[in-house]
């Protein structure tokens, strides 16, 4: 079954180390372009998870956006360090001195100086095996989401083939009354012309203008293509299916095209009209397929 390159999802684990959240979203794009917001800590682990992304992602815009939240503990005990608090105070009284009106040391304000608290060491290996889990997780609901919205497209993409074709239909049907009106159209202007002509020069003009005019090579490539466009969206595991969908929305569009060209009467040319807007409204929904 065809996917959609239109997905979401979002994963979040909490351990001794913090809250970790992944979040990835894709739109459509002609080939895979892949981005990722990572902290700093976790900067390392964007080969892995790109590389994770594209074993089971082949087209599409996808970002990823990883936030971590370390665990504050207020339970912790503070780890001054000695020396820099020192040199801290030190440079703080010195400072008053030299200040007109002088002014008092705030506690709080030192212990805020980076460097006078030690920050407690996280281990960051463990963040990084747990975001390449969660990452795990969060490529499978995208990927599940993505299958689901190709679904949808399936069944848009479906019902427009089933419509294209009784438009096809009503098309042949109208072939013999088409053939018929193109004969009486041209006696009349003999007629009117009051010319006298051989019948056997006249039936092989006939012939030659109803070859130009015949559509019975377009309806039969038409037949063909909407044919090929439900065998690719029916695929179990249809590999390059929006690009192959892509090409025939192309060839889609160009028969209709030659059957406008070549239409006879207004009933016809609604037909062809209302083959241009189901194909238009096909390949926007093509434009989305993975």
């Amino acid at each position: 079954m065809i996917a959609s390159m239109t997905g979401f999802a979002r994963r979040e684990i909490a351990g001794p180390w913090g809250t970790l959240a992944c979040e990835l979203r894709s739109v459509n794009h002609r080939f895979l372009e892949a981005g990722f917001r990572l902290p700093e800590e976790l900067r390392a682990q964007e080969a892995v998870l790109r590389q994770a992304l594209s074993k089971s992602v082949k087209r599409g815009k996808v970002d990823c956006t990883v936030h971590w939240r370390p665990l504050a503990d207020a339970a912790t005990e503070l780890d001054v360090d000695d020396a820099a608090l020192t040199r801290v105070i030190a440079r703080i009284k010195q400072v008053v001195r030299e200040l007109p009106d002088g002014a008092g040391i705030n506690a709080v304000d030192v212990l805020r100086w980076p460097g006078v608290i030690r920050s407690a060491a996280i281990d960051t290996d463990a963040v990084a095996a747990a975001l390449g889990g969660l990452f795990r997780e969060a490529l499978a609901e995208l990927i599940v989401t993505r299958r689901t919205e190709g679904a949808r497209l399936h069944a848009l993409l479906d019902e427009r083939c089933v419509g294209l074709q009784s438009l096809v239909a009503q098309l042949r049907e109208r072939l013999p009354a088409t053939e018929a009106r193109v004969r009486a159209r041209l006696a009349e202007r003999i007629a009117e012309l009051g010319a006298t002509v051989d019948p056997e020069r006249l039936e092989q003009e006939v012939v030659l203008l109803l070859h130009r005019l015949d559509v019975a090579e377009e309806l039969d490539r038409l037949t063909a293509h909407l044919d090929e466009v439900r065998t690719v969206i029916s695929k179990p595991e249809p590999a390059g299916a929006g690009r192959r969908l892509d090409f025939l929305m192309q060839e889609l569009n160009r028969e209709a095209n030659t059957l406008a060209s070549k239409s006879q009467d207004l009933d016809s040319t609604r037909i062809t009209v209302d083959m241009k807007v189901l194909i238009e409204q096909m390949r926007e929904q093509v434009q989305n397929v993975e």
